[in-house]
């Protein structure tokens, strides 16, 4: 599924959609080049769930947790890592330990995930002309897309 939007304030309304929308232990992965809007739809996704507190880009930080809105928001941003690196950050504890409240995982630069959870929202961003083209696909769960973008469009 493809979704065209105007400009950086459209791709923070989907954010903000889906913020309100996104179940408990939803995990989405994003790719697109710098620049494309994977912040700024995080930053919609917090606004959604209701979390007051300002969402930066974890890029120094690699993982950034809010809580204070209708589920913990778990940010993490793999720019400055290798695979490698990544195999070390055990980040599959997000979705498979119980030590963390299930909430909505959104990890930036996904390419560099060793290895996929076994469920998750691929949301890929890039631009088209002046417009953005979001593609989603949902990987080995039973998310309906249409019915989560159903009241956006």
């Amino acid at each position: 599924m493809q979704i065209n939007l105007a400009n950086a304030q459209a791709t923070r309304v989907l954010g903000v959609h889906l913020g309100q929308t996104l179940a408990a232990g939803s995990i989405l992965l994003l790719t697109g080049d710098l620049g494309a809007g994977k912040t700024c739809l995080v930053q919609g996704i917090g606004e959604g769930l209701g979390i007051t507190e300002p969402i930066v880009s974890p890029t120094f930080t690699l993982i950034n947790e809010y809580e204070g809105g209708r589920l913990p928001l778990y940010h993490l941003d793999l720019y400055r890592l290798q695979p490698e690196e990544v195999k070390g950050l055990n980040l599959a504890n997000y979705w498979d330990d119980a030590e963390y409240p299930l909430g909505i995982v959104a990890i930036e630069w996904a390419e560099r995930l060793p290895e996929m959870p076994p469920t998750y929202l691929k949301i890929a961003l890039s631009y088209a002309g002046d417009r953005r083209l979001v593609e989603f696909a949902n990987v080995g769960g039973q998310l309906q897309l249409e019915n989560l973008l159903a009241n956006f469009y």
